[in-house]
């Protein structure tokens, strides 16, 4: 169970990541912000990028647990699209920093976990190895992550919300056809 001193830690950081760049940021600047003394944030953390990725990983996770059953890729990528469009300055801020691997560890996951929902929901009808389905997986997953790189190395200008949905809209079918052809590969190979 997260400690409430813990979550206040957080909640000060991604106030903090809103206003200003990651690496202006300082532990004096949050234990000031959420009020507590340097030795209880160090309790909990070694330090500010051991706080990024704890919580990286836990929106991550959050976003992962909350999900039921995908009608939809599109469906699936909301949550994720609605917690970087809240917090946009704190994604950029965190996306330009030194710290930008732990930024594409937490797409990666929320991505990963977004298509092989998707694909195990949609896939049942279909006779697809477990190999092709991972390489499915691996295509539409890559696809995504580039969508929202390109998104924020773009300056976060257009409505992400509104163009993956669009994306989704037009290829809509693309991936029941990769189904099909793998299905068919399947069966040839017997």
């Amino acid at each position: 169970m997260t400690s409430f001193t813990k979550d206040a830690i957080k909640k000060s950081f991604l106030k903090l990541l809103n206003e200003k760049q990651l690496n202006k940021i300082t532990v004096k600047d949050i234990v000031e912000d959420c009020g507590i003394n340097r030795n209880s944030f160090y309790y909990h953390f070694s330090d500010i990028p051991s706080l990024l990725e704890e919580m990286l990983l836990e929106e991550a996770d959050k976003l992962v647990q909350t999900q039921s059953k995908p009608d939809s890729v599109y469906e699936c990528l909301l949550s994720a699209i609605d917690f970087a469009l809240k917090n946009k300055t704190a994604m950029m801020h965190i996306y330009n920093s030194a710290n930008r691997e732990m930024f594409e560890q937490y797409l990666n996951k929320v991505t990963q976990w977004t298509v092989s929902e998707y694909i195990d929901a949609v896939s049942g009808d279909y006779n697809i190895s477990d190999d092709d389905k991972e390489v499915i997986t691996m295509y539409y997953k890559s696809l995504l992550i580039g969508f929202v790189i390109d998104w924020l190395s773009g300056g976060m200008k257009y409505d992400l919300n509104i163009k993956i949905r669009r994306i989704c809209e037009i290829f809509d079918g693309s991936m029941e056809r990769a189904f099909k052809k793998a299905a068919e590969n399947s069966s040839e190979k017997i």
